[in-house]
């Protein structure tokens, strides 16, 4: 269920949170091989809009995933993250995870993780930091069910992105067919190189409607997604770039999360 946990975006990678401390490389390489473009200065956020998911395993519900935008302390962004099993799934693996970041809507680097995560018999709190003045991602986490905590800390480059706030930062690229990119990803342990293939328009139907979307597949070289399975994510043909549907392809199955509505901000 690790794609669940990560909203479908580069699922594998979330998982390297959980390995032992990676050997140090040098951010000046990361820097080198990839790296995060800063966002237009006029660009429009889709502030206290939520974006509710319906997630399909197979032939079953699999469970409700949430993505919301909204402005954070201190000029920063914050993308808020929830995952819910439900149903058949429910029974098999009960997840209930909270996630939220914060980046820099200057730079789209991201600044802060943190992950409350309820997986099967798994409980844990997780804090990542980036201390990009040290060059270095911080991981402080807690197990509450033994109340274990551990402490790490891996080289990162000058600017990274992080799996919840990399949905939001791939829609603000200039998504076109045949486009190339890649960019520094990091989630607490060795920082990883993701490189992202804009491979076609086409119309997508979900709950939420029909779109015009821009279908965009992440992949690595390293991590659980190598060799093992695929990811992509449909954002609308539009200014708005809404991720409408992401789908994770692993070992065990394909897990597809489909765009069934958006909450806005009511008007005063």
């Amino acid at each position: 269920m690790r794609a669940f946990l990560a909203l479908a975006l580069l699922a594998g990678l979330e998982a390297t949170a959980q390995a032992p401390a990676a050997q140090p490389q040098p951010s000046a390489t990361i820097g080198n091989q990839a790296q995060i473009h800063a966002p237009d200065p006029n660009r429009r956020w889709p502030d206290r809009e939520t974006y509710v998911y319906e997630a399909e395993w197979k032939i079953w519900t699999a469970g409700v995933a949430t993505l919301r935008l909204e402005p954070g302390p201190n000029g920063t962004r914050q993308v808020i993250g929830t995952a819910d099993s439900a149903g058949f799934v429910s029974l098999l693996y009960t997840v209930r995870d909270r996630f939220q970041s914060s980046f820099d809507p200057r730079t789209f680097c991201s600044t802060h993780l943190s992950k409350h995560t309820e997986e099967g018999f798994r409980r844990r709190d997780t804090n990542i930091t980036f201390d990009y003045g040290r060059g270095k991602a911080v991981l402080e986490e807690k197990n509450l069910k033994t109340n274990e905590t551990k402490r790490v800390e891996n080289d990162l480059p000058s600017c990274a992105t992080d799996v919840l706030s990399g949905v939001y930062y791939l829609g603000s690229l200039p998504l076109q067919p045949g486009a190339r990119y890649s960019l520094p990803l990091n989630d607490g342990a060795k920082t990883q190189i993701v490189d992202v293939a804009v491979e076609a328009r086409e119309q997508v139907k979900v709950p939420a409607g029909i779109f015009p979307t821009i279908r965009v597949q992440p992949a690595s070289s390293t991590g659980m997604l190598k060799d093992r399975g695929k990811v992509w994510i449909w954002y609308s043909d539009d200014a708005s770039r809404i991720p409408v549907q992401m789908r994770a392809r692993m070992f065990w199955g394909t897990l597809t999360f489909r765009l069934k509505r958006i909450e806005r901000p009511q008007a005063k």
